[in-house]
C-alpha cells in the first residue's frame, strides 16, 4: 500500500479539488479522504506514506504524442531512458509514434515496443503508422494491428498527401473506431523545415516553412473528417487559421481534436533565432499572435489536448548547420512547468484545466481508463509543487535537445506513482 498523505488534490474529471489522504493497493485507489478513519484497513499491511503537504496530487499526466526512437535510433532514446523522463515529468503513460526503423507497421515490431514497454514501470502504448513504410500510399492491416494492441495511427513526422489515401484511411478507421493523427505539412510550402518563413527565415537567410503548409492540411483533413465521420487528432497544431479551423469543425460537430505542444505556446520564432538549432521543430515556432491564438484555443476548448512531441536528438546532430540539423526537441520533463508558467500563472487556464488537457482529455481520445482519481480507479497519481522553482539543467532523457535546458521554470514534480508503485520520486 501506498499513503499519499496530506496533498491537495485535483481530480480534472470531476473537478473536484480539496485536502485529501489518497490510499492505493494492488494498483488501484482505495480509498480518498482521511486517512485516521482507515486504520483498520491499514492495518497488518506494509504502508509507504508520502508525505505530500504543500503538494498537488494530480492523475498521472498523459502524453499522446512521443518518440522513443526504439528500434532503430537508440543513440537518441530507447524505450528505458524515455520512460525515465516520462517519469521525472510526473507522465504515467505515453502514446509513441511509428517512424522507427523499421517503422511500427507490422504486428512484430509493435510487439517489440509494447513488450519493452512493459518492463519499465509506466504505461508505455504505441501507435502503428496509417500507411506501410510510412510511404503514404498503401495502408496498413488496422484491424490486425488494432487486435494486437495498436493504440491508434499516425504516419506522424511525414503528412500523408494523396487525398484518396487519406479518405480511405479515414473510412477504415471509422468503421474501427480508431483514432487518426496527422502531420499536417505539406513539403510543397516548405523550402527549409523548423524555422518559420517570416522574420526568423529571414534573419537566417533561408527561405523556410510557410504557414499555408498546415493550413491546407488542415482544412483537407478538416473536410474528409466531416465526410467519413473519422477521429481525427490535429497534431502539434501551430498557425492561428488552423485553430480556427479547428474551433469552427468542432461547432458543427465534426470529430477533430487537437494538440498543442508546450513550445508552441511558450514560444516565438524569436526562440529560432535565438536558440537556433534547439529551437527549430516542425512545425516551426511562429509569431506571437499564433501563439496567442493556440492559448485562446486552449481557454475556450478547440485544442483539447497537451501533447509534447518529446523528440531526441543526440548532441552532434543538433551541432550540425541549422538546415541540416534535424528538428525536434524533447519535452516530457519540462511540460508541467512550461504549462503552469505559460497558461495557469498569467491566468489563461486554472490548475485544473490544465491537468484536464494533460489528463482526463487524453484517456477519453484513446480509451484509456486513466487520467481521473476516485475510489476504485487507476493508481497513477502525480504529485507535483506547483509553485517551487528549480533549473532545467540535467534531463533523465538521453538527449538534452531543448531550448529551455538552463532557464529557471517553476513547477516541480516531486514523486510519480503508475500501478500502485512509485515510478519516481525526487531525490532529497
Amino acid at each position: 500500500m501506498i499513503l499519499v498523505k496530506d496533498a491537495f488534490m485535483i481530480d480534472p474529471r470531476t473537478g473536484r479539488e480539496g485536502r485529501q489522504d489518497i490510499l492505493t493497493e494492488k494498483g488501484r485507489i482505495c480509498r480518498i479522504g482521511s486517512a485516521a478513519e482507515w486504520e483498520s484497513i491499514m492495518r497488518g499491511f506494509r504502508v509507504e506514506t508520502y508525505d505530500a503537504r504543500g503538494l498537488v496530487a494530480a492523475p498521472g499526466l498523459i502524453d499522446v504524442h512521443v518518440h522513443f526512437r526504439d528500434p532503430g535510433f537508440t543513440y537518441k532514446e530507447d524505450i528505458e531512458s524515455g520512460s525515465r523522463a516520462a517519469a521525472k515529468g510526473g507522465f504515467t503513460t505515453v502514446v509513441l509514434m511509428a517512424n522507427t526503423k523499421p517503422a511500427v507497421d507490422n504486428e512484430e515490431t509493435l510487439s517489440y515496443v509494447l513488450e519493452k514497454g512493459k518492463k519499465t514501470g509506466i504505461h508505455v502504448e504505441s501507435c502503428c503508422a496509417i500507411t506501410k513504410g510510412l510511404r503514404g500510399k498503401e495502408l496498413t492491416d488496422m484491424r490486425k494491428l488494432l487486435e494486437a494492441g495498436a493504440a491508434g495511427f499516425t504516419d506522424d513526422g511525414i503528412a500523408l498527401l494523396e487525398e484518396a489515401v487519406a479518405l480511405e484511411a479515414m473510412e477504415e478507421a471509422a468503421a474501427l473506431g480508431a483514432v487518426l493523427s496527422f502531420h499536417e505539412e505539406d513539403p510543397s510550402f516548405i523550402l527549409e523545415h523548423g524555422i518559420h518563413a517570416g522574420r526568423a527565415a529571414a534573419y537566417f537567410g533561408i527561405g523556410g516553412a510557410r504557414r499555408e503548409a498546415e493550413i491546407c492540411m488542415t482544412e483537407r483533413d478538416i473536410r474528409l473528417a466531416d465526410r467519413t465521420g473519422a477521429t481525427v487528432n490535429i497534431q502539434h497544431i501551430s498557425t492561428k487559421e488552423a485553430v480556427d479551423m479547428v474551433r469552427k469543425a468542432k461547432k458543427k460537430g465534426i470529430r477533430i481534436h487537437a494538440e498543442a505542444s508546450p513550445h508552441h505556446f511558450t514560444l516565438t520564432e524569436e526562440a529560432a533565432m535565438q536558440y537556433g538549432s534547439l529551437a527549430k521543430m516542425n512545425p516551426p515556432l511562429r509569431e506571437e499572435t499564433d501563439r496567442l491564438a493556440i492559448i485562446e484555443g486552449l481557454r475556450d476548448g478547440t485544442i483539447d489536448l497537451i501533447a509534447t512531441d518529446h523528440a531526441p536528438h543526440s548532441t552532434e546532430e543538433k551541432a550540425r548547420p541549422l538546415t541540416e540539423a534535424p528538428s525536434g526537441i524533447i519535452g516530457l520533463e519540462t511540460a508541467l512547468s512550461l504549462g503552469i508558467m505559460s497558461l495557469v500563472e498569467p491566468g489563461y487556464l486554472t490548475m485544473t484545466e490544465l491537468l484536464r488537457k494533460l489528463t482526463w482529455n487524453p484517456a477519453v481520445l484513446y480509451g484509456f481508463d486513466r487520467g481521473y482519481l476516485a475510489e476504485g480507479g487507476p493508481a497513477d497519481i502525480t504529485v507535483f509543487d506547483p509553485q517551487e522553482t528549480y533549473t532545467a539543467d540535467s534531463f533523465a532523457s538521453k538527449s538534452c535537445n531543448s531550448p529551455f535546458r538552463g532557464t529557471k521554470l517553476t513547477g516541480k514534480v516531486k514523486c510519480t506513482i503508475c500501478g500502485g508503485r512509485i515510478v519516481y520520486r525526487e531525490s532529497r
